[in-house]
């Protein structure tokens, strides 16, 4: 069994399981969350430091949309129906959107107040001094996230969950956000007072950075975008030794989710009956639904190659 097209690791198609590890992997991201969010705001207004306090913040916000990207979750495991024949995995999608609508706007808050406390320092105000405690909470914060993170990506891949991807991905902001907490946190303490709201900024930037990645591919998802080239070249290659095949016109492939549709005109032998035709059909079929995953349906239609 060949892997997945968009990822090398080997892809869990059992629905079940899929859905019990994407679950999982969210409870664990809202647990977590809430913790951080009560510790890290707590510690932020009492260790007077605008970049803990603006990554507790972003933790709070953290903990609404988790809880909504578990609604989406859920209801994209309704089966089939009438209407959506292919399911409501594009739930998945739309709930990535909404991570990255948060992470935008988290990002945009943190920056905004980072540059107001900058410029309220250099007007000549000053800014309070920064208790140690908020380092053991950033430290903390790296280390909680860093394990949720490599669990998230992993189950990510697994899955193939646009939604789980994406919250991957915010774990990963929170380690960097936590790194400049650090970061401006033990330059506060040798008198550089500026250097905690210019980690706030910086923060801000890398949320917008991965808020625009996020919304750029759950965004190709929902648009149908398909691995073109290199799908056209899996398909080739995988028919390229097909009795009764004599060559591929078309490959036309259409996205619901994590699914793929494919659509396929092929030449067979102009002096080859129905029935070999069709025989040729089913067996560009069977392989193709064999080795490439989540391939939920392939349509294919078969006419005389030129000439022969």
């Amino acid at each position: 069994m060949t892997t997945n097209q968009f990822e090398s690791t080997v892809i869990i198609k059992d629905l079940g399981q899929r859905s019990k590890l994407s679950s999982r992997s969210i409870n664990l991201a809202l647990v977590a969350n809430i913790l951080l969010a009560i510790l890290k705001t707590t510690v932020g207004i009492f260790a007077h430091s605008s970049a803990l306090l603006a990554d507790g913040i972003n933790s709070t916000s953290d903990v609404v949309y988790n809880t909504a990207i578990a609604i989406f979750i859920r209801s994209s495991r309704k089966p089939a129906d009438d209407d959506h024949p292919y399911g409501h995995s594009q739930f998945e999608s739309i709930g990535a959107l909404v991570i990255a609508a948060f992470i935008i706007t988290a990002a945009f808050t943190i920056f905004w107040n980072s540059v107001q406390t900058m410029f309220d320092y250099l007007q000549g105000g000053e800014i309070s001094g920064i208790n140690s405690l908020a380092l053991y909470v950033a430290l903390f914060t790296i280390l909680l996230k860093g394990l949720l993170f490599i669990y998230t990506r992993t189950v990510g891949k697994k899955t193939n969950n646009p939604t789980v991807a994406a919250l991957a991905l915010d774990h990963r902001n929170d380690i960097f956000s936590a790194a400049a907490v650090v970061a401006g946190t033990l330059a506060a303490q040798f008198g550089y007072f500026w250097a905690d709201p210019l980690a706030g900024a910086i923060v801000a930037v890398f949320f917008l950075m991965s808020g625009i990645e996020i919304l750029r591919d759950s965004t190709d998802i929902l648009m149908d975008t398909v691995p073109g080239q290199s799908l056209d070249k899996e398909v080739r290659s995988l028919l390229e030794d097909v009795d009764g095949l004599e060559g591929i016109e078309q490959i036309q492939a259409h996205r619901f989710g994590q699914y793929l549709v494919l659509n396929l005109t092929i030449f067979v032998c102009g002096d080859s009956t129905v029935r070999a035709g069709h025989e040729v059909a089913e067996e560009v079929e069977r392989r193709l639904k064999k080795e490439i995953d989540f391939l939920q349906a392939v349509h294919v239609h078969y006419h005389p190659k030129p000439g022969s």
